[in-house]
C-alpha cells in the first residue's frame, strides 16, 4: 500500500506541474497549422486556446484571460501588429509572443522567427511564463 501512495503521489505530482505550466491563447489564419502546432504547447503541458484569424482572437481576448497569447505565423502582418495591442488594452500583464517578427514592438513581449525550431519556441513561452510570474526579465 505505501508504495502505491507514493506512485499516486507522484503522478498527481506531475499532472499538476503540467497543468501550472500555464494557459495560451494561440492564433492563426491557418486551421492546419493551428492545429499541429496547439498540439506542441499541450505537450508541453500548457492549457491551450485557439483562435482562428483576427476576429477569432479578438473574442477570445474579450472572454478569456491567458497568461500568454501567441501569435502565429500565418496571421497577416497587421494582424500581429494589431492584436498586441489588443491583448494588452483588455489585461495588461498579459506576455505577448509573436511568431515570424523581427524588430521591437511596444505591446510585445517577445518576437522571434518561426523557422527557428519548436525547442525555442517553448524556451520563448517558458522565458515568457517565468516572466510572468517570477519578475525575471527575458
Amino acid at each position: 500500500m505505501i508504495k502505491m501512495a507514493a506512485k499516486s503521489t507522484r503522478t498527481a505530482t506531475v499532472a499538476q506541474s503540467k497543468m501550472s505550466q500555464g494557459k495560451i491563447l494561440y492564433g492563426e489564419n491557418d486551421a492546419n497549422v493551428l492545429a499541429a502546432q496547439s498540439k506542441l504547447f499541450e505537450q508541453a503541458g500548457y492549457t491551450v486556446e485557439r483562435a482562428q484569424g483576427r476576429a477569432g482572437v479578438e473574442q477570445a481576448l474579450r472572454s478569456g484571460s491567458y497568461d500568454v497569447v501567441v501569435l502565429g505565423h500565418t496571421l497577416t502582418k497587421d494582424d500581429r501588429h494589431h492584436l498586441p495591442y489588443m491583448a494588452k488594452k483588455i489585461v495588461r500583464d498579459t506576455q505577448v509572443l509573436v511568431l515570424h517578427a523581427s524588430g521591437k514592438h511596444p505591446a510585445v513581449d517577445y518576437a522571434m522567427d518561426s523557422r527557428d525550431g519548436e525547442k525555442e519556441v517553448l524556451a520563448a513561452l517558458s522565458s515568457l511564463m517565468q516572466q510572468k510570474y517570477m519578475g525575471v526579465a527575458v
